[in-house]
């Protein structure tokens, strides 16, 4: 996801007045503790960005890291290594959402259905996803995209639900491919929108209502969520750790509460990601490009 210049919504905050930054990361830390929904998992070490061919070691190594948190993995891609990602998830009882990553290249578009078709009719799948964001970025037309979610939903022989991931207000602009979708999978960012973080939960909830009515009945997860801990600000929204603690408190409160599925995003950092999102890119994960745990407390030195 990347910034979307639209009119922001202004909303109520949270107050967490009384809680210092150490009180905030203790919360933070019961929480993560306590399990949430789901994670993005973000699998490219240092050095490594799509394209590039992902071991099985790499990825069991971060999916055992992850697995006490989290009851649901997402992946984005079913090539270069991806695909085996919801396989190794599924050896550690791992619930999946499996994306099959849709460009402009029509050859590796093909790889990519053809390898979700074919770990979905293995049993390695609970919720398809066919692209994601491909309108937001303007890699295919609408038409094509409709082409390849037919396609997918028609050669899967189990019995799993297949939607499309992209921006909330997608799906309000796009009834064909709203309705082509058996789950609305939504991406929702207060950050990417210049949200103060103190009116973020509330524009979150308003992001979901929308997708909600698109949906008209259909179920809407929540696909991706977060909030930097570092980077430039985008108007009133500030990367820190106190805002990216904030957040995820408030996201998992709230999902709770309202029994709402999220897959927050994201598990690493990934510094690859700076080159299209700039400085923020790289600080989205609640583990850090080295896989330690962000926000532990910290030990007094004498």
């Amino acid at each position: 996801m990347s910034l979307r210049e639209e009119k922001f919504l202004a909303l109520a905050s949270i107050d967490y007045a009384d809680k210092d930054i150490e009180g905030l990361k203790e919360l933070y830390r019961n929480v993560l503790s306590d399990g949430i929904h789901g994670l993005c998992f973000s699998p490219y070490l240092e050095g490594q960005e799509p394209g590039d061919e992902l071991s099985e070691s790499q990825i069991r190594r971060r999916i055992k890291i992850i697995k006490p948190y989290t009851k649901w993995i997402r992946s984005f891609s079913c090539t270069d290594g991806n695909e085996l990602i919801p396989k190794i998830a599924k050896e550690y009882g791992i619930k999946t959402l499996v994306g099959a990553w849709l460009g402009d290249d029509k050859a590796i578009n093909a790889k990519e259905v053809k390898g979700l078709i074919d770990l979905a009719n293995h049993g390695y799948v609970d919720i398809a996803a066919v692209g994601n964001e491909v309108m937001y970025r303007g890699d295919l037309t609408e038409e094509e995209l409709l082409a390849q979610m037919y396609n997918v939903k028609q050669s899967i022989s189990t019995n799993i639900p297949v939607g499309y991931v992209d921006a909330y207000y997608e799906f309000s602009n796009r009834p064909n491919v709203t309705e082509a979708c058996d789950i609305i999978l939504a991406n929702c960012y207060p950050f990417w929108e210049g949200c103060d973080q103190d009116y973020s939960l509330l524009y979150m909830k308003d992001m979901y209502q929308r997708a909600l009515k698109a949906g008209n009945g259909k179920k809407v997860i929540i696909t991706e969520t977060g909030w930097p801990n570092k980077g430039t600000n985008l108007e009133g929204a500030f990367p820190s750790e106190k805002n990216a603690i904030k957040y995820f408190l408030n996201s998992q409160k709230w999902s709770k509460e309202e029994k709402i599925e999220m897959f927050f995003f994201s598990s690493f950092d990934e510094s690859w990601k700076a080159r299209t999102e700039g400085d923020v890119g790289s600080y989205w994960g609640i583990w850090d490009k080295n896989e330690k745990l962000k926000y532990e407390k910290q030990t007094l030195k004498y």
